[in-house]
């Protein structure tokens, strides 16, 4: 038996062992070119299915294509690197890592993993039930659908249209619950102690300007990050900030954050950006950016996962406890303080970027579970 090789190895055919075209009734010269995207070394063929490592890597849909020309190879280029930016590099880690997970669990209990079946993922799930968050888990069954549809199998074995799997994951819920435990806001009271600690240094400028757009515009950490100097407009009223694009806006539609002056100057998040723009000289580029301990700043902006880093720092030394917050404590904190403060959900939507009343419910909920609640108005 002729050894198999993968259809972007194949050398031209000669006109007897051409490829057969179904449409024209005619044979073609050319080759057989799989877009795969994250890794060629990857294939459909069942013993080339794993990556040395014995573990399949994620890897974009593929698609067959016919090269009819020479001229068609740039063209199945730019269509791989389409492909692999349908999604973010974020989402496609997770999906990598869930399923490598997915993998060694099979392999542990010589099971097939691509494709699976729908047992084998309610196995698979019940047992990870133990260690790993409802949230978590159902993203695990969304890893595991993309990869048997990136490998070319259309059923998905986690699909809770299959009895086993749905049945499973209810139980899963309802034994560990599904409620998220997200960082902790931070409201204005908090945001107030934080700023006031801030040295007049440099790396305090940062800090605080950091955390006053931060809370004011309700940004995420990623949005904070990736503010450039060219994002900002200061008018007479505030500053207008262009978010280019968003965890929420992968195709870069855009949209613009208004954060007005601030009642006091000691807490104004204008005044605290044009102090901070003014003493490090930033006139271009990434707006925040890292100060070492000498004071020196740095040419490249910050990364999304120094913001909570920053953020629980100051937060310590105003005396908070800064374990339970985060990079979203900022996003979290404006949502909740403007719940709190009578905001009406449109508004609040305008400035996060919500697109779903559902996800902004949760914070609302904490805000007014005071301000409308059934019992004070009880008499007792």
């Amino acid at each position: 038996m002729k050894p198999w090789v993968r259809p972007w190895e194949r050398k031209k055919t000669d006109g007897q062992h051409a490829p057969f075209n179904p449409v024209t009734g005619k044979r073609y010269h050319g080759i057989s070119v799989r877009i795969l995207g994250m890794d060629n070394r990857n294939s459909l063929h069942p013993s080339d299915s794993l990556h040395p490592s014995g573990v399949l890597l994620m890897q974009t849909p593929t698609l067959s294509l016919a090269v009819w020309s020479p001229g068609l190879e740039d063209l199945i280029e730019k269509t791989r690197s389409y492909i692999h930016a349908a999604k973010a590099p974020a989402t496609l880690r997770a999906y990598r890592t869930d399923f490598e997970d997915f993998t060694r669990f099979c392999q542990e209990h010589s099971l097939a993993h691509l494709p699976a079946t729908p047992t084998t993922v309610a196995l698979y799930i019940a047992d990870r039930a133990g260690s790993l968050r409802s949230a978590t888990i159902t993203r695990r069954l969304t890893s595991i659908t993309k990869a048997h549809q990136s490998a070319g199998f259309e059923a998905s074995p986690s699909s809770s249209h299959h009895f086993v799997v749905s049945e499973t994951i209810k139980g899963i819920r309802r034994s560990i619950g599904t409620a998220q435990q997200g960082k902790a806001p931070l409201l204005t009271s908090d945001i107030r102690r934080i700023v006031a600690s801030c040295p007049e240094s440099l790396l305090g400028l940062r800090d605080r300007a950091l955390i006053l757009v931060g809370f004011a515009g309700a940004f995420r950490r990623s949005e904070l990050a990736a503010i450039d100097y060219a994002n900002l407009t200061f008018t007479q009223d505030g500053l207008v900030i262009d978010l280019r694009r968003s965890k929420t806006d992968q195709e870069a539609a855009g949209r613009k954050v208004g954060i007005p002056f601030g009642k006091e100057a000691a807490t104004c998040p204008v005044r605290a950006l044009r102090r901070w723009l003014a003493a490090s000289g930033i006139s271009s580029g990434a707006v925040f950016r890292g100060v070492n301990r000498h004071g020196r700043l740095s040419r490249s902006g910050l990364h999304k996962d120094c913001v909570g880093w920053i953020l629980k720092r100051a937060a310590g030394r105003a005396g908070l406890k800064p374990g339970p917050l985060g990079g979203h404590s900022l996003r979290a904190g404006c949502v909740t303080q403007a719940a709190m403060n009578g905001v009406s959900e449109r508004d609040i939507m305008r400035q996060t970027g919500h697109k779903s009343a559902e996800m902004l419910a949760r914070y609302i909920r904490i805000g007014e579970i005071f301000t409308r609640n059934a019992a004070a108005g009880l008499g007792i």
